[in-house]
């Protein structure tokens, strides 16, 4: 049994070794098995959880690229996508403290916008702002913004308003001059990088810096001649450990209008005697740091005023120049204004007009010389002539 067993086994070889691996085995053809499939695990990024869709995507890709989008799995044809369009990642749009944010209810626009920008009353603004160890950095932050937001109402320009800010502790230091910059962009990027002192209340000493170092010509100040007002306006939150009566009073009779804003332990009876009158127009008070902003549409009423020319109402003829607190008008080249200050005429040279005496005065002159002339002349030629006569007689005696 065991050779006949042998001998079949035998013979299977043999067919084996002459007709390969295709055989036909009783009108049977088995198809040939294809060789197992390895999978590799996908490797996903750190930032992708699992069970987003990003997390398939990858994993669709990864499968992608070992069966090469055409491949069979459990008896089942699988086509992938040619291509899998990486994901495109949004960063969140972050919002500017100086871009106001609106709130839509029912059909109605809610705004923070402060306003628009005044376009009358150019100023010599200093800001001063206090940075004692009591502000905390946060509430920092906020009178910063506060700065922003008035810069954002003024109409920033050279020949419009400059501004200045002053930081102050017990410490001075002018972070920017009123001629520093001209354009509200470079001067808000200014202002978010001002870093607090963090030490004492040198009130006094501010203002007095403010007066003698930032209100100077040299500094950006326009002289007198131009009639711009110079406003201060000095933010604090304690008790100052300097006097502010005098130096304050020397400010303000230097022509220096101050505005004093108080928060949360500030001293009234300090703020008061910084201030200038009116007092309950001058002087401000709030609760915290957090609300400080709501004085921004209050100083943009108080420091704008009217432009009386951009209202139309002025009659000026050709050209309306606003000033302070009024306007004034002016004439085009070749026009001079009238007596009514408004109005203009086409100028007119005044013709000279000779005076018929003086020209024949002048005739009579003139030919008084020429006759003189010509008298020397003839009496000159008569003087070469005898001359002559007396050469030519030397010659021949």
């Amino acid at each position: 049994m065991k050779a006949l067993f042998g001998g079949v086994l035998y013979c299977f070889s043999l067919l084996v070794q002459v007709h390969g691996t295709n055989f036909r085995f009783y009108g049977y053809e088995p198809q040939r098995i294809s060789p197992a499939i390895r999978y590799t695990r996908p490797v996903l990024r750190p930032e992708l959880p699992l069970g987003t869709q990003a997390a398939q995507n990858a994993i669709s890709a990864t499968v992608a690229q070992v069966h090469v989008n055409n491949y069979r799995f459990y008896g089942h044809h699988y086509q992938l996508p040619q291509k899998i369009s990486p994901r495109v990642w949004h960063p969140r749009p972050v919002i500017r403290p100086e871009q106001p944010v609106s709130t839509q209810s029912n059909n109605s626009t809610t705004s923070t916008d402060t306003g628009r920008q005044c376009k009358s009353r150019p100023l010599d603004l200093v800001l001063i702002i206090d940075s004692s160890r009591s502000v905390r950095p946060g509430e920092f932050e906020k009178v910063k913004i506060f700065i922003s937001d008035m810069i954002d109402t003024l109409d920033i320009g050279q020949y419009a308003t400059r501004v200045a800010v002053i930081n102050y502790a017990s410490t001075v230091k002018i972070e920017f001059h009123l001629k520093t910059y001209f354009n509200k962009v470079d001067m808000k990027q200014a202002v978010s990088r001002i870093e607090p002192l963090s030490t004492g209340t040198m009130s006094g000493l501010a203002i007095r810096t403010a007066m003698n170092e930032a209100y100077t010509e040299k500094a950006g100040a326009r002289p007198p001649s131009q009639n711009i007002s110079k406003v201060a306006v000095i933010v604090t939150d304690g008790r100052p450990q300097d006097k502010v009566q005098e130096v304050s009073a020397q400010a303000r009779a230097s022509g220096i209008e101050i505005y004093a804003i108080g928060v949360d332990r500030a001293d009234m009876q300090s703020l008061r005697l910084m201030a200038s009158t009116p007092l309950d127009e001058h002087v401000f008070y709030v609760e915290t740091y957090g609300v400080i902003e709501k004085f921004t549409s209050k100083f943009r009423k108080t420091l704008c005023g009217k432009d009386i020319c951009s209202l139309g109402t002025h009659g000026c003829e050709h050209i309306c120049v606003s000033t302070t607190d009024s306007y004034y008008c002016k004439c085009q080249d070749g026009y001079i204004l009238n007596e009514d200050k408004k109005t203009c005429s086409k100028e007119v040279k005044p013709v000279v007009v000779v005076d018929p005496c003086k020209c024949e005065s002048l005739v009579q002159f003139q030919r008084t010389v020429q006759s003189a002339i010509q008298s020397l002349a003839s009496r000159l030629e008569e003087m070469t002539k005898k001359v002559q006569q007396y050469e030519h007689r030397l010659r021949h005696f």
